[in-house]
């Protein structure tokens, strides 16, 4: 019964209906509102005739080509593979009871079949590449099942075409997981001559569930395997991240250790396994307090559960090693105690080079950066490259200026250019400060210090050189302390408890005397023995003979190019003053005169008068006065007075000091008070007057 109509008469009436439909102009509206008809049926009606569906077709669908339906398929190679199993398990039923099975994706494509191949309207086998829709064959099952997301029931006439009003046919959708529809399961059969309440008790009632729980079945399974897949991926994915971690933790230079709260080392790389000397089998059976020494506060402070970092000595029964150990603990979120601690155990030697890079503290000149050819500068040159090759410690003295910091790095580069180069001006620290700059302290050592500790210049130049410059001035109560590292390759810090050993070379310069130093008292003869086993005089540049007009020449082009102008020309007159002047501040002074040359000129030439006013005028005051002496000699031809001796003693004493005239006063031996005297009795008019 149908809304009190039986089945048989419904289905005469509906038939009739659709004649009128087709044929005789019954309006839509009046489709839309036929008690018998079901108004979801009804809608498709109207929609099948105006795509323009023929409902007469003998043959109906659309063919597919070869390229399309395999594209289809395998974009539905999972759902064919669920569901065809099922169709088999349903075989039998099929056959005995002369259903057929079909699977559908959602725009209507065949995708498979099992049963009764019914006596459809084909000109092909239909898994030759049909689609049937809405579009192509009117009225369907599938597609109104597609469409309102629920299972469908079409008996004879209410398909669209004449050619389907033989079938009774059941579409169930099967969903994704986000509700919508990828696919429809159909089970049809032919109407035979039995009387259509007969059929529908003895199927239509029945076969709308059978399909709905098939369809039900194979949306499970095919959920049950993406998530399978999903977990599939999901571990792939953690093996190869695995993988990846540990090649990159095999790459990395460092050691990465993790213990427990016990502990016990339950993971290491390769570095960290090379460290503790241990094997893959050891992991998980050894313990960190095992390559700790007794007064280890390794464990203490993994406990605190705090990001820090702590330097020990790692001993794996071979040898002793120092490492700053940073500590990362994990903890675990439900308990909030300590899982496991990662550790990354860096070499202080490493860490130091990386210090004293990221400082500054680097050798940039090499031997060839030592510009000069008069003898006494390539037998100083030639000296540093012999010492070069030794290990020994080398004492470096020369004037202020000369360049033996450029001789210094010179022979670090030649010796250990990838070892550090960390300088020391024992001048310029001051005096409490020269210690701990030295030897570095311990944390909380001293108000202020840095709770971690910090390593001393010492410590900075293992496997490299420590250049001590103006070590004369070195503290006389930390000569000896530096002595002893010296000797013993060992260094304590400041509130430390045991010494490191360090391996480094040591380059000292002075300007100074170091054997007046040593009769003074105030550097000490030991260490002046133990840092000058090899000695190198480096030349001042008035002793350079044609050095300073070669030099002044390259500090130009050097400076033009690094900042792009043209290189200008040097007047012959300044190639006179750049080779007789005296130079008192050495070549540090000479490139700085080139640079205020440069800066001051207004032409393409360096003139006299663009050089520093107190090397003009001193150089002009020379010369002058040189011109008249040589005048009267030669006028006079005859032995000159006293006080003209005097004149001319306290001129040339002036000149050699650079115009610095209580140095000439030292240099004649005369008080400050009588050389002013005698410069104004004899009216002599120096440049420049200093002190």
């Amino acid at each position: 019964m149908y809304n009190g109509v039986e089945y048989k008469e419904r289905l005469d009436r509906i038939r009739k209906l659709k004649i009128d439909f087709l044929q005789n102009g019954l309006k839509d509206e009046e489709l839309l509102s036929c008690p018998y008809l079901d108004r979801k049926i009804a809608a498709s009606w109207i929609r099948s005739r105006s795509m323009g569906v023929n409902p007469y077709a003998q043959v109906i669908g659309q063919h597919l080509n070869c390229s399309e339906l395999e594209s289809i398929r395998e974009k539905n190679r999972m759902l064919i593979e669920i569901a065809k199993p099922l169709f088999v398990k349903f075989k039998n039923l099929a056959t005995s009871s002369r259903y057929g099975i079909y699977l559908f994706d959602k725009k209507g494509t065949f995708l498979l079949h099992e049963g009764e191949m019914l006596e459809l309207p084909l000109d092909k086998d239909p898994f030759s590449g049909m689609m049937w829709n809405e579009e192509t064959v009117g009225t369907n099952a599938h597609s109104l099942c597609a469409l309102y997301k629920h299972p469908v029931q079409l008996v004879g006439p209410e398909h669209y075409c004449i050619s389907l009003e033989n079938l009774i046919v059941s579409a169930a959708p099967i969903l994704n997981e986000s509700g919508d529809v990828i696919a429809c399961l159909v089970l049809g059969q032919l109407i035979t001559n039995t009387s259509w309440d007969e059929v529908f008790q003895g199927f239509c009632l029945q076969t709308l569930g059978l399909i709905t729980a098939l369809a039900a079945a194979v949306e499970a399974q095919l959920k049950l395997r993406k998530s399978y897949n999903n977990l599939k991926d999901v571990n792939d994915n953690l093996i190869t991240a695995n993988k990846t971690f540990e090649a990159t933790l095999s790459l990395i230079d460092e050691g990465i250790i993790t213990v427990d709260k016990t502990g016990t080392i339950t993971c290491a790389n390769r570095e960290g396994t090379r460290i503790l000397n241990l094997s893959q089998d050891e992991i998980g059976k050894r313990n960190i307090a095992e390559f700790l020494d007794a007064q280890s506060r390794l464990m203490d402070i993994i406990k605190k559960c705090k990001n820090t970092e702590v330097e020990e000595t790692i001993c794996n029964g071979n040898e002793e090693q120092t490492f700053i150990i940073n500590i990362r603990p994990v903890i675990d979120h439900r308990t909030k105690k300590l899982k496991v601690a990662v550790l990354r155990l860096s070499r202080t030697k490493k860490i130091n080079a990386l210090v004293t890079s990221r400082s500054g503290a680097t050798a940039n000149f090499t031997f060839e950066d030592i510009i000069g050819e008069s003898e006494a500068i390539l037998h100083a040159k030639d000296k540093a490259k012999r010492f070069a090759n030794s290990q020994e410690n080398i004492l470096l003295i020369g004037e202020s200026g000369t360049g033996k910091e450029i001789f210094a790095q010179a022979i670090h580069n030649s010796y250990c250019p990838e070892g550090p180069f960390v300088a020391v001006n024992c001048a310029a620290l001051p005096r409490e400060l020269v210690e701990s700059e030295l030897f570095g302290y311990e944390g909380g050592s001293f108000t202020g210090a840095d709770r971690y500790g910090r390593p001393g210049k010492i410590e900075l130049a293992e496997g490299g050189t420590l250049f001590l410059d103006e070590i004369g001035d070195m503290p006389i109560e930390l000569q000896a302390v530096l002595l002893r590292v010296l000797e013993d390759k060992k260094v304590m810090r400041i509130g430390g408890r045991r010494y490191k050993k360090v391996d480094f070379r040591v380059i000292a310069a002075t300007n100074k005397d170091p054997h007046k130093l040593v009769k003074e008292k105030i550097f000490r003869e030991d260490l002046y023995y133990r840092l000058s086993v090899l000695k190198i005089i480096i030349p001042p540049l008035r002793e350079r003979g044609r050095d300073a007009e070669i030099l002044a020449q390259y500090f130009i082009e050097r400076y033009c190019n690094k900042v792009g102008r043209k290189v200008p020309q040097v007047s012959p007159a300044v190639v006179k003053i750049f080779n007789e002047y005296n130079w008192p501040g050495n070549v540090r002074q000479l490139e700085n005169a080139v640079l205020y040359a440069i800066n001051t000129s207004r032409s393409d030439v360096i003139e006299p008068k663009d050089l520093p006013v107190e090397i003009y005028e001193t150089c002009l005051y020379e010369s002058d006065n040189v011109t008249k002496n040589r005048k009267r000699y030669d006028d006079l031809d005859t032995i000159l007075k006293l006080d003209e001796l005097e004149k001319i003693a306290i001129i040339k004493a002036i000149t050699k000091t650079g115009g610095n005239v209580p140095e000439a006063a030292g240099l004649l031996g005369i008080s400050k008070s009588t050389i002013y005297r005698k410069i104004k009795e004899y009216d002599i008019k120096p440049p420049e007057f200093s002190g």
